[in-house]
């Protein structure tokens, strides 16, 4: 198979071929403010998009949105946020992954709060799980078609570097998504320069969820810590995927403010600088930040109507 092409023969048709994708950022706890965001969407009916495409924790919430699920992820997060084995140090030192993988991807997505597969098998978006090939340091887009089977896809997605496990899916290894493509628009969009991926039709706008106010500018961050480890010194082509990832998220952000201003994209961010961290446990921050995604979709219901249409 061509590198630069992910196969995605099997992944059901789009009704609506001519749709905008839906585009969500990660960021683990922060992704309860998309929650917020895609409740609302889905209580309005505002469902129609040709693709969904989801990072680390996007992934987990674009699993709820595809099958109809209200309040899903909400729910998970704020049932499980001091859990151990859902995340945490517990976590790491017993099973090798700061999000229990098994805990997270079988026991809550299986039986605690069971995700509907078939809905989500019916619903004909199309989903995407974007991972960090850890091999080359570039991005792969996963589809996710069929669950159980592909919540392994997802489970990729959200592995953190230097506190999981690589999860290896045919032959190739991966990690968190946000290393090597962060906010998606631009393979979802068919921009210049970006992957393609094998059956998939670019949009011609996106609707995007980003989890860091519009001020936000990354700094080297944890990649900083996991560097000095000297964990990924193997993989010359991810340590420099680490190395340069704050500054291509920062321009990556200036590219999708530059096509909001065009009209292609319409972006929906936290209105002030978001305080949750990525473990949170705290339960009041992560309500509050998900009725923060709620009220901005709120506001811009007419907004947002317009441009589905």
């Amino acid at each position: 198979m061509d590198a630069d092409v992910i196969d995605a023969a099997d992944a059901t048709d789009a009704t609506d071929a001519d749709a905008p994708a839906l585009v969500l950022e990660g960021g683990g706890f922060r992704g309860i403010f998309t929650a917020g965001v895609l409740d609302v969407l889905a209580e309005r009916g505002l469902t129609r998009f040709s693709s969904v495409w989801g990072v680390s924790a996007g992934a987990m919430n674009a699993v709820s949105f595809k099958s109809g699920q209200i309040g899903r992820t909400m729910r998970v997060m704020l049932t499980f946020r001091d859990d151990d084995r859902f995340m945490g140090f517990k976590s790491l030192a017993k099973t090798g992954d700061i999000a229990g993988g098994e805990f997270v991807y079988e026991t809550v997505q299986n039986e605690l709060d069971p995700c509907d597969n078939d809905a989500f098998e019916e619903n004909p978006m199309r989903m995407y799980a974007v991972a960090s090939n850890v091999t080359f340091g570039t991005p792969d887009y996963l589809p996710v078609v069929h669950l159980p089977e592909d919540a392994v896809k997802v489970r990729a997605s959200a592995s953190l570097p230097g506190v999981s496990r690589m999860v290896e899916i045919n032959g190739q290894r991966y990690l968190d998504g946000g290393t090597t493509d962060s906010i998606p628009f631009a393979v979802a969009m068919g921009l210049p320069g970006a992957r393609k991926v094998e059956g998939h039709t670019p949009a011609e706008r996106a609707l995007v969820v980003v989890t860091q106010d519009r001020g936000y500018e990354k700094g080297a961050g944890t990649e900083a810590i996991v560097l000095r480890s000297r964990r990924y010194e193997s993989y010359p082509y991810y340590t420099e995927a680490l190395r340069t990832r704050g500054p291509r998220y920062n321009a990556q952000r200036e590219q999708l403010w530059e096509l909001e201003r065009e009209g292609r994209c319409l972006v929906i961010a936290p209105e002030k600088p978001v305080e949750v961290g990525v473990m949170e446990t705290a339960g009041a921050p992560l309500l509050d930040l998900y009725l923060q995604g709620r009220r901005q979709a709120e506001a811009r219901l007419a907004e947002i109507d317009a441009f589905l249409v």
